[in-house]
């Protein structure tokens, strides 16, 4: 059995990303080596497993922390470490903070906000069709959605929506921002947070942000003033940067696959399940994050991984495991089953993953229903991609129809 005595790490991420592709290094490991050792540009080694078992185990199992980082050089891509709130806590301390959001985000609370995303979705591709095209689907579609959906359910004003979607980036910033950028966002969004705090303080209104300024002072030992601000600036900057990011990411694949997109645009009915293929075949991050950490000696994947070691999960290779997944790197808007972990697993998956899939049905569908024309109004090549983020995404998308 395989050690990290007895390995030598490899430099990771393994290449800058290409657009949306996936490095095919991890179809390599898959194969030969599921559990590698890698070396991230800061902190310490790791084990990076590829395997979709593999990385559910790493997710999912209470023998695998995510406390333990705390302290600890832990791998990552960008210089500074980032306090991350409830990702770096393991339960019971975890629980206790993600009772408080979880019931924000329940099934049938998503359920009642789709028709307000829906009117939403609407207006805006109303403006784009007045305007006439060409028109940038980032800037005039998927950017305002997902915001205004996060402002109204937290109860954050939309007036204020240019101030926190740059003071966001500093949460998945890796060179895009320099260091002392990247401490004023964010010390700029956890004091406008601040503010709100003491608004809903004086004026009690009935939303999440007023709920959890409820829990904070009618039950002290629950929520520090500090979890408190935090909490509600990173489901703020959370709730919207990852959707904002992945609808245009959507829009892009189906276009690059006119068959799909042709069965979608005749069966609407598909949008659900394309979503979730959507979320399997397209990866989001540039690299894999947030370490687990053995707290035993533990077997994975005929590797010992000891006591303290960290181990990454990497998300878009398990999504792409040809022992889950049938013909894993096709596009396959149908696909049934897809158990993917696009949103995590255990008790780390994602806490707005209802509200994310809400947003990005109700996006394709009306794109798809609204606009059958839809298409690139520029040669792929001249299209522009983001960089210097811990997110792949287009920096702007040009469409017409």
């Amino acid at each position: 059995m395989t050690d990290s005595r007895q390995v030598t790490a490899r430099p990771y991420p393994f290449a800058a990303p290409d657009r949306l592709n996936l490095d095919p290094h991890y179809a390599q490991l898959r194969r030969d080596e599921p559990l590698s050792r890698v070396q991230l540009p800061f902190g310490e080694e790791a084990w990076l497993a590829t395997r979709h078992e593999d990385v559910r185990v790493v997710m999912g199992d209470s023998r695998f922390s995510r406390a333990l980082s705390v302290g600890r050089d832990e791998p990552r891509t960008i210089p500074r470490q980032q306090d991350l709130g409830m990702l770096r806590m393991d339960p019971p301390d975890h629980t206790r903070l993600r009772r408080l959001v979880a019931k924000a985000f329940t099934a049938r609370r998503v359920e009642l906000l789709r028709t307000r995303a829906q009117q939403i979705s609407d207006e805006l591709v109303d403006e784009m069709v007045k305007t006439g095209p060409p028109a940038d689907l980032v800037e005039q579609f998927a950017t305002p959605l997902p915001i205004q959906v996060i402002c109204e359910l937290l109860g954050v004003p939309f007036a204020d929506r240019d101030k926190f979607h740059t003071w966001s980036e500093a949460i998945v910033s890796t060179t895009s921002l320099s260091a002392d950028q990247i401490q004023n966002y964010l010390e700029n969004l956890w004091g406008y947070i601040g503010e709100l705090v003491a608004v809903r303080r004086r004026e009690p209104i009935d939303d999440l942000l007023g709920a959890m300024v409820r829990a904070r002072d009618e039950n002290e030992d629950r929520l520090t003033e500090e979890e408190l601000v935090q909490l509600a600036g990173g489901l703020l900057a959370a709730g919207h940067e990852t959707t904002v990011t992945q609808i245009p990411n959507f829009v892009y694949v189906l276009l690059e696959h006119p068959a799909e997109l042709a069965r979608l645009r005749a069966d609407p009915a598909l949008v659900p399940s394309a979503v979730e293929e959507l979320i399997r075949y397209v990866p989001l991050g540039v690299a894999s994050a947030f370490p687990r950490y053995a707290t035993e000696d533990i077997e994975l994947g005929g590797v010992l991984v000891r006591a303290g070691e960290p181990v990454l999960p990497a998300v878009g290779s398990a999504n792409r495991d040809g022992e889950v997944f049938a013909d894993p790197d096709r596009l396959d808007l149908g696909r049934d089953p897809n158990p993917h972990v696009g949103f995590g697993h255990g008790v780390h998956h994602c806490v707005g993953a209802q509200l994310a899939r809400m947003e990005l049905q109700v996006a394709i569908h009306t794109l798809v229903t609204r606009l059958p024309g839809l298409r690139l109004a520029v040669p792929e090549p001249e299209l522009t991609w983001k960089s210097g983020l811990l997110v792949r995404g287009l920096a702007a998308l040009p469409v017409t129809w």
